[in-house]
């Protein structure tokens, strides 16, 4: 049992509608701000955002945090300790092991998956461990 065929045709009308306004907004913004940005900016932001620095969203992502909670809870143990103990109700050393194993787990599984190549994996979890060591130091968790 499909839907009616006035609500498919008025779902196609108004997708359609947005389509053409975004494709209006898109044209008027790319003709003011083109003269303004220079070409070698853009394609620098394009480029940064395609995944070369960061290939695997997840596994940066996730190894980012496993970084993140050892170095703040070594710095500042009352804030985690808190966080640990009240939210999560565990042992703060088991709770920071379970992070890394989920962090770990969860790059493998892109491979596993075949959603990156095992590179994509490495270098995504590498430049992460690196900025949350970075972002823990020069923001003084």
């Amino acid at each position: 049992m499909g839907l009616p065929e006035t609500t498919t045709k008025s779902s196609s009308s108004f997708l359609k509608a947005l389509i053409t306004i975004d494709a209006s907004v898109l044209l008027f913004l790319h003709t003011i701000f083109k003269p303004i940005l220079p070409i070698f900016l853009l394609l620098l932001l394009e480029y940064s955002a395609d995944f070369l620095l960061f290939p695997s969203g997840h596994a940066s992502r996730v190894m980012f945090l496993a970084t993140l909670f050892p170095l703040i809870y070594q710095n500042h143990g009352g804030l985690i300790l808190d966080f640990i103990l009240r939210w999560v109700k565990f042992e703060p050393g088991l709770f920071l092991f379970g992070v890394w194993v989920w962090a770990i787990l969860t790059a493998i599984s892109r491979v596993l998956l075949g959603r990156h190549f095992l590179s994509d994996v490495l270098v995504g979890a590498f430049v992460r461990v690196l900025e949350g060591i970075v972002a823990c130091r020069f923001l003084r968790f």
